[in-house]
């Protein structure tokens, strides 16, 4: 009876055995409350008036019946036959006051009354026939013997179906049927016998069946192992082709109801069957980990009806959860070789329950919950290995021991198999990270709960391996790899919905998101550009209210591919370097064991007499030794270019590069906008510079979120450029021309650079693009065009002193990268226009930036020809047949290590000097200011020097192209760059000025190598040839202004560069110098030279009287030197 419902009158057994009788006799047709039934029973009545009826029984339990249960969304269940049966003469544990079943599953019991009925399944035959007119009789046909199938009744029906369901008889001496063995019940058939029922297997009967029938499965055996085969039998006989009448579905429905309240006491409470708990037998977890279709799976049907009982039975969630936590922690056992399918399958199918996922989301297991006693390696492992999920999200091909599946001999691999290899690991990764992310997406639908524990089970996750960012760290110390990738491929698709191409849902992501409780702790982070107090001042006060889902997602997406995919997208390079480390150590050791095995050898040869002399067994050791080390170093090698094939199978699939890149571009809009405090979108105006107050909100976000926009494209523009061409947008080139203008608003200066990298990385020419992927957009962008070249040339400068040791040589390769942009927007006349407006309009940044590039063509000139100096003298020695294989060792090695330096340096070289002829050639009253044309001048004719003059020939090395170095290309462009400048007279004056490096002989030496060695057109000789007499006519003149002058006095030069000063000024430091010296300076080095303290030049003060006197005595000399210079021209004449 259940407790919902009020105490009914049972009826004593006589008066139970006298309804039955009036049954019998039909009498209690008439009572019955369900006319279909009735309608049903009356051909039955008609044809079989001796059968039993539960009509009758049924119409006096008429007023039981209730409606069915909106909630639970049970089928309508049968009157209990405890009801009908004397409780005294019934077995104590069957009474329905300890029976569970009487509770369970039936909250609103709905009893419908029953009667009799044919099987719908079954032929039924008329005997409503047309008679035979005279006309139709013929001859008469043999007579046939006409057999009128006999229609089922319900009580035959029912008793037939539930017992083939549960494989049980009422009949002892029927043992077997056409599907095998049925059990046989004494007990119940006793019980029916004592109450006078029919001897019949009904909806009444079901629970005691199933109880009986229980006692007799082995112990040994799970209940289970009985149970959920009859639970599929129920469940086909529920699915006819053709529904059956309400009467039998009623009957159907009873016995899945029972049949599942069985199952479930059969895994929470043995002892109602009379077992003793049994953990290997009272779980769920075999049956879930088989096949649906198995006879002893569980199926959805199953899993539908157990759900359904939640919400009235909380032990039920518990048995699937429970057996999650069993299944999950088997997993984590196993890896992507093993079979791990089954364990994915029961996840899914419990990803289509909210409920049961709620479940699994409360459980203890499903976060981690650190101890005082946990090490931080500890807590970092914890979620991969210690909760629910992360067994699941553990499962990858970078697994080590899946990677020798796929890699089995990764030193022998021909680059196709490799390929081949990769493809197939991507298609199972791709499916399995599909599963993975259903399931994430059925958690976070579920309900709050869900969502909010499997946000905080993925923030877990990341917040506690920053480590995997660490310069130093080991594998052992954090979360896997796999897991790690396969986190950031699923939080990437949870970010799907919001990112369309228009960027309609940017405005969702919340700015404040980190000032309101977030998730991810960026705390220890780096920020773009706050100091760590600053940061924490900012971040000390909390926000009121929530963040949505759209924020959460994507601050979590961000964490992740900064500790996940980041990540190990960096191992890569370490890979690299240790397997070309490896080679080395295994090539020295094959060396070293050649040479052990040949001392053996000849051990082996000697004659017997020396063998005192000799130590075999000590040979033979060092050989086994040897070896054993050698099979070590190989295996490591091979299982570093496993993981390295493997790591790039994974990372460089294109689906999952193409759905980063496509967050990436979410976060570079976002950043843009976070920056500028607008609503930028790509295709509308963003405004440069920033704005000089920084907003808080983007100097304290962590460097990270600038980073790894960065570094993914930059991945994708090396190793999968194709996926480009559609993933980008002009978005990341504003972003990258806007921190570059606005250079103060990011912190880092290797930051800073990668955004050159990332400029240069798109510009390499793919396939039809011959500018590469940006490099269109750069040459037509109206954003481009207006504020890129200036980006570039403040960034060039600003390099020059960022602060790090390693500046010096950073400096080159950030601005060889400068010149590669340039060069690739210089076709667009814009650009000319832009750099010609720079050294009208902001002359000082202009000459900054000229003396920089004139500091870098002398650095770089005289480092790559003194490098190819020592080349040339380390390949003539090395010709010279005297040395010793020592000295010649020596020799080698000082050449290799020269070789690489002067290849470098050449390649700066000829970039440097391209840029100088571009812009020398566009812009020549520029690069002749005061300022300039000294420098230029003079490294202009000091390195012509070096390769026109005599001591050209040291130059000359075997193979020069191997240097990047060809001299009659680097010749040709200092020609071109005296030649552009050749009609400016501060330019012809500055050439002739210089006492140092101009020689008259360099210049006709290379008007020969012009005509024969360069074969230039004759014109370009010519006005070469023009050039070189306004040099000499130059140098004459100066030379007869400086006899004029005679000796300077001390106080009139430049203590620097000893001239004579023109424009004297002091410094801080009280010492005077000539303006264009400090001013050269200060271009260089913002110090004073002579005590080393910062200064400009608006420190600076002139010195006035020192210049007029200056200028006084230099009128006074040149008027003193007229008339001599008259009289010599006299004496002349007259001689």
């Amino acid at each position: 009876m259940d407790s919902d419902q009020n105490p009914e009158l049972t009826l004593p057994p006589q008066e139970q055995m006298r309804q039955r009788r009036l049954a019998k006799l039909g009498g209690s047709n008439a009572a019955s409350s369900n006319p279909k039934a009735d309608e049903a029973a009356k051909p039955e009545a008609a044809s079989s008036s001796s059968t039993p009826s539960t009509s009758a029984s049924a119409s006096t339990n008429t007023d039981k019946q209730t409606q069915p249960s909106s909630e639970s969304g049970q089928p309508t269940s049968l009157p209990s036959r405890q009801n009908s049966i004397n409780p005294q003469s019934a077995s104590p544990n069957l009474t329905p006051q300890t029976k569970p079943s009487s509770q369970l599953g039936t909250k609103n019991k709905t009893e419908s009354a029953m009667s009799t009925t044919g099987d719908s399944g079954n032929i039924k035959t008329s005997n409503t026939k047309r008679l035979a007119s005279p006309i139709d009789r013929g001859p008469a046909p043999p007579s046939k013997k006409v057999h009128i199938a006999k229609e089922e009744n319900l009580e035959d029906w029912s008793s037939r179906v539930l017992g083939d369901i549960f494989r049980v008889t009422l009949d002892e001496n029927r043992a077997t049927d056409n599907r095998g063995a049925l059990t046989y019940l004494p007990e119940l058939r006793a019980e029916l016998e004592q109450s006078g029922e029919p001897i019949k297997l009904t909806s009444s009967s079901i629970d005691s069946a199933i109880l009986e029938a229980a006692k007799h499965v082995p112990t040994s055996k799970p209940l289970m192992e009985y149970l959920l085969p009859c639970w599929k039998r129920v469940v086909r006989a529920t699915k006819p082709p053709r529904p059956p009448p309400p009467e039998k579905e009623a009957v159907l429905s009873e016995a899945k109801r029972l049949c599942m309240s069985n199952c479930i006491f059969a895994l929470t409470m043995p002892e109602y069957f009379g077992r003793d708990p049994n953990p290997d037998h009272d779980a769920l977890v075999p049956y879930l980990l088989r096949n649906h279709d198995n006879e002893d799976g569980i199926c959805y049907d199953f899993f539908s009806e157990a759900v359904s009982r939640i919400p009235e039975d909380d032990s039920i969630a518990s048995i699937f959860t429970e057996a999650m936590v069993t299944m999950s922690k088997q997993l984590s056992k196993t890896d992507m070789n093993g079979d791990y399918k089954p364990y994915m399958n029961c996840l899914i199918s419990f990803s289509r329950y909210p409920l049961l996922l709620t479940a699994l989301a409360e459980h203890p297991d499903f976060l981690v919950k650190p101890s005082a006693d946990m090490t931080k390696e500890q807590i970092a492992l914890s979620s991969e290995n210690q909760t629910i999920l992360g067994p699941f999200f553990r499962i990858s091909p970078l697994q080590l021991e899946v990677t020798k599946t796929y890699f089995g001999s990764p030193r022998t691999m021909n680059p196709n198999h490799i390929q081949t290899s990769q493809s197939s690991l991507q298609m199972t990764l791709k499916a399995y990270q599909s599963d993975l992310t259903g399931i994430t997406n059925a958690l976070v639908r579920a309900s709050q709960t869900s969502r909010n524990n499997t946000l905080d089970w993925f923030a877990f996750a990341l917040n506690s391996n920053h480590k995997r960012r660490a310069l130093q760290v080991k594998v052992n110390d954090v979360a896997s790899d796999g897991f790690m990738v396969n986190l950031t491929a699923v939080l990437d698709q949870l970010c799907q919905p919001f990112m369309d191409a228009t960027f309609s849902k940017i405005d969702k992501i919340d700015v404040d998101y980190l000032r309101r409780n977030p998730r991810v702790d960026m705390s220890d982070e780096t920020k773009l550009n706050a100091d760590q107090a600053t940061s924490d001042e900012f971040y000390k006060t909390r926000l009121p209210g929530s963040s949505n889902f759209i924020s959460e997602v994507f601050f979590l997406t961000l964490a992740a591919h900064h500790y996940g995919l980041g990540a190990t997208n960096a191992k890569l390079k370490d890979l690299d370097k240790d397997i070309k480390y490896i080679e080395k150590v295994i090539k020295q050791m094959e060396e070293e064991l050649s040479k052990i095995r040949g001392a053996a050898a000849v051990c082996l040869s000697l004659p017997a007499s020396w063998a005192a002399f000799t130590d075999l067994e000590e040979n033979a050791f060092q050989i086994q030794l040897a070896e054993q080390r050698l099979k070590t170093a190989v295996g490591s090698l091979e299982k570093y270019m496993a993981l390295k094939f493997a790591i790039e199978g994974v990372v460089l699939d294109s689906s999952m590069q193409t759905t980063s890149l496509q967050f990436m571009r979410y976060v570079a809009v976002w950043l843009l906008r976070v920056a500028s405090g607008t609503n930028y979108k790509p295709g509308v105006a963003f405004k440069l510079p920033l704005s000089a107050n920084q907003p808080d909100a983007f100097s304290c976000l962590p460097e990270y979120a600038l980073q790894d926009v960065v570094e993914n494209f930059k991945f994708v523009f090396r190793f999968k450029p194709d996926i480009l061409m559609s993933a980008v947008g002009e978005e990341i080139i504003t972003l990258c021309i806007a921190f570059l203008r606005s250079s103060e608003y990011i912190r880092n200066p290797y930051l800073k650079s990668s955004l050159v990298t990332l400029l240069f990385s798109g510009t390499w020419p793919i396939y039809h693009f011959t500018k590469g992927v940006l490099g269109d957009m750069l040459v037509g962008s109206h954003f481009a065009n207006e504020h890129l070249l200036h980006s570039l040339m403040k960034f060039y400068i600003e390099c020059e002193h960022s602060g790090v040791s390693s500046a010096f040589y950073d400096k080159f390769n950030i601005r060889f990268e400068i010149f590669q942009v340039i060069k690739c927007i210089w076709p667009n006349s814009v650009y000319m226009e832009q750099l010609s407006k720079e050294s009208k309009v902001n002359r000082q940044f202009f000459v900054q930036f000229v003396n920089l590039l004139l500091n870098d063509a002398t650095y770089l000139l005289d480092e790559a020809l003194t490098k190819l100096v020592k080349i040339h003298d380390y390949q003539k020695q090395l010709h010279d047949n005297k040395l010793s294989a020592e000295d010649k060792e020596k020799i080698k090695t000082d050449l290799e290590a020269a070789e690489q330096q002067c290849q470098s340096w050449m390649q700066l070289v000829n970039d440097t000097m391209g840029m100088m002829k571009l812009f020398t050639e566009a812009l020549r009253d520029a690069f002749t200011m005061p300022e300039i044309v000294t420098r230029l001048a003079g490294m202009l004719n000091y390195n012509l020097e070096s390769l026109v003059g005599p001591k050209r020939s040291n130059l000359k090395v075997e193979d020069a192209k191997k240097y990047h170095f060809d001299p009659k290309t680097l010749l040709s462009d200092f020609i071109d760059i005296y030649l552009n400048l050749g009609s400016k007279d501060a330019f012809i004056d500055a050439v002739a000025a210089d006492g140092r490096s101009y020689k008259l002989e360099n210049f006709e030496t290379a008007s020969k190598l012009l005509h024969k060695s360069l074969q230039k057109p004759p014109e370009l000789v010519a006005a070469w040839n023009a050039l070189t007499e306004k040099f000499t006519e130059a140098k004459k003149r100066l030379d007869q202004a400086e006899l004029d002058l005679g000796e300077i006095p001390d106080e009139f030069e430049d203590p620097l560069m000893g001239d004579l000063m023109t424009d004297p000024v002091i410094l801080p430091s009280k010492n005077i110098v000539d303006r264009s010296t400090i001013v050269q300076q200060l271009l260089s080095n913002p110090l004073d030279p002579f005590t080393r303290k910062p200064m400009t030049i608006n420190d600076v003060t002139p010195a006035d009287d020192l210049r007029m006197r200056i200028e006084q005595w230099k009128s006074e000399r040149i008027k003193a030197a007229k008339p001599k210079a008259i009289g010599e021209v006299m004496d002349t004449t007259a001689g």
